[in-house]
């Protein structure tokens, strides 16, 4: 390889704004550039490299920053993948209330597309691992309306049987149309019972809900709702695979931030083995590009190859 091209690899492997660097490329060419090679990558890469006044190129510490994250991610992931799904969640959780409310979406994914089992299984872990409740930890954490709803979703325990009334769904979604008009005087976020039938009702049940509200106000009961947490607890509970499916899109952006981005490990780890299938079905459908090809072109390096062949094991690209 000339040495131009190994200095436009190497600026290409290196880049920070996709997710994960290719450590194959890295691997392959500074194993085998000579010194003038990376003396003329430090000068050709300003946004690497800067100019001491001591004359010399040294890195600049915003970079070095990135690239740890990205050389990171991979890890990140193995280490997700390999974890007890209860120990799993339980982290993400601890997770997400310690860097606050951006973070607090991860609670809403875990409350609410979680089995009752599951869910019961990472509040035993939270307890093992922390030595507290994680209803504990998010009541003393969150602060604000949302906190009433993140403690009812993380306690709940969904009746995972398939019957439904078809006729209380039906007045609990006239009850939650009311509450959307009302929400000029009393934010929905406080309507008790708005909390009550999202947080104690069983999936089936809220899918009905689901279509009676479009039948009554014509519109999706997810596309009404302005509050952030609300809206992202209706489609993760009604709609879960085009939630994820955003969450994933989201996270595939280059010009996003890291915490953003860590969605994609997040999101492939904990629904490769769930409904990854259905997910990737709804991705196609929203995006016109399979989920496998937009990694593809996203992605870099091991991550990426990782990644790929979690979301195979789902079946369709």
């Amino acid at each position: 390889m000339a040495r131009i091209e190994h200095l436009e690899a190497l600026t290409k492997a290196f880049s920070v704004e996709g997710h994960g660097v290719d450590e194959k490329s890295l691997i392959s060419i500074l194993g085998k550039w000579e010194a003038e090679e990376g003396t003329a990558f430090r000068k050709g890469t300003p946004d690497f490299f800067t100019e001491d006044e001591r004359q010399f190129e040294k890195w600049n510490d915003h970079q070095i920053r990135l690239l740890k994250h990205q050389f990171m991610r991979f890890k990140n992931a193995v280490v997700l993948w390999a974890m007890h799904p209860w120990e799993r969640d339980a982290r993400l959780a601890r997770e997400a209330l310690k860097k606050g409310p951006e973070a607090y979406g991860v609670l809403v994914e875990i409350g609410c597309s979680r089995s009752s089992q599951e869910l019961l299984g990472a509040r035993r872990a939270y307890h093992s691992l922390f030595d507290y409740s994680i209803e504990e930890d998010v009541a003393s954490h969150v602060h604000g309306p949302e906190r009433k709803l993140l403690v009812a979703l993380l306690s709940a325990y969904r009746y995972e049987g398939s019957k439904v009334t078809d006729e209380a769904a039906k007045s609990e979604a006239e009850t939650l149309s009311i509450a959307i008009k009302n929400g000029h005087s009393k934010p929905i976020i406080e309507d008790g019972e708005v909390m009550r039938v999202l947080s104690t009702r069983s999936k089936p049940h809220l899918h009905a809900i689901y279509k009676h509200y479009k039948e009554i106000s014509g519109n999706n009961l997810d596309e009404d709702i302005e509050d952030l947490r609300l809206k992202e607890t209706v489609q993760c509970l009604c709609i879960p695979q085009t939630y994820f499916s955003k969450v994933l899109d989201a996270a595939l952006k280059l010009d996003v931030d890291k915490n953003t981005k860590k969605a994609l490990t997040r999101v492939v780890v904990t629904r490769a083995d769930i409904d990854m299938k259905e997910i990737k079905h709804e991705y196609h459908e929203l995006y016109g590009v399979s989920l496998s090809q937009k990694i593809e072109d996203t992605a870099n390096g091991n991550y990426k190859d990782f990644l790929l062949t979690l979301i195979a094991r789902g079946g369709y690209n």
